[in-house]
């Protein structure tokens, strides 16, 4: 961990604080404009996520910074930090998210280009990783049981973007975030427990206040009937703009990508193929369309 730079790396707080005045510019402000929503109230209300406040507060968050939403050497370089994560996550604190800064989209950029954009990053992960699916996790993203996967772990992605106009909880000014949550972070605090029925209550009772309006009709509970987790990594604003189905179609085939893609390291190939000393052939990506 806390390889040089800022980008395609994972930083512990300490490191991101000492490295940013060397980092994008980007990068800075979307990390400034994020730890001001952690810790700072909005008209007199705080973050509706208090574990979220906590753990940034306390310096025991994650971070990393992709240079794209659709680049592949910059999306396996950030695979290869949540597996980075996903292995030393536990050794930092009780709750540690990771949250992942994308390099701003162009300026005109609308809902639904979010929407795409993680959704790609999404399915990238997918086709691109090393492990298969869980068995215990349904493929079916209409099952109420069904999450995102990877690294062999289920995950919560919470995503925030520009297009917010009222849901400030869910605003980004400067681009596309994401923050994973591995599901074994919610243990003790699940729906179906009193401390997660209680949590849930002061959550969804923070978020109206904070945000100025009734909580998302999407909002829901992993297991719960009628409840579906998909549509909850990014909430709709504008019916027109979000997709009516999971634009995801994950399946237990394993390995979806060719093996030299799935090592550690890949991204590095697309470096070298780039160099026009290397005399090498550009290797084969598996698309969002190749599932």
């Amino acid at each position: 961990m806390n390889e040089p730079g800022t980008e395609g790396v994972l930083l512990d707080q300490e490191t991101l604080h000492e490295r940013l005045d060397d980092a994008p510019a980007w990068l800075s402000e979307h990390y400034r404009t994020f730890r001001e929503s952690m810790l700072a109230d909005h008209d007199g209300s705080p973050f509706p996520c208090y574990f979220g406040i906590e753990v940034e507060r306390r310096g025991e968050l994650l971070y990393a910074a992709c240079e794209s939403t659709t680049e592949p050497a910059a999306l396996l370089r950030f695979r290869d930090v949540l597996l980075e994560y996903l292995d030393t996550y536990r050794d930092h604190a009780e709750r540690v998210p990771l949250a992942v800064f994308f390099k701003p989209l162009a300026d005109d950029a609308t809902e639904a280009d979010f929407h795409e954009a993680l959704w790609h990053v999404l399915e990238f992960l997918h086709v691109h990783d090393p492990e298969p699916w869980p068995e215990d996790i349904p493929t079916d993203p209409d099952d109420p049981y069904w999450e995102f996967c990877f690294g062999g772990e289920p995950l919560f992605p919470t995503s925030r973007a520009p297009f917010y106009d009222e849901r400030r909880s869910r605003y980004s000014p400067v681009g596309l975030e994401i923050t994973f949550q591995p599901r074994a972070v919610f243990e003790g605090i699940t729906a179906d427990t009193e401390a997660g029925q209680q949590a849930r209550e002061v959550i969804q009772e923070r978020m109206a206040e904070y945000d100025g309006v009734c909580p998302h009709a999407d909002l829901g509970d992993w297991g719960a009937e009628g409840d579906r987790e998909w549509p909850q990594y990014l909430f709709r604003e504008d019916d027109a703009e979000s997709p009516d189905e999971c634009p995801m179609n994950p399946t237990r085939e394993h390995p979806k990508a060719p093996a030299e893609l799935l090592e550690p390291g890949a991204w590095q190939r697309f470096s070298a193929a780039g160099d026009a000393d290397s005399g090498g052939p550009s290797p084969t990506i598996v698309g969002a369309d190749d599932d």
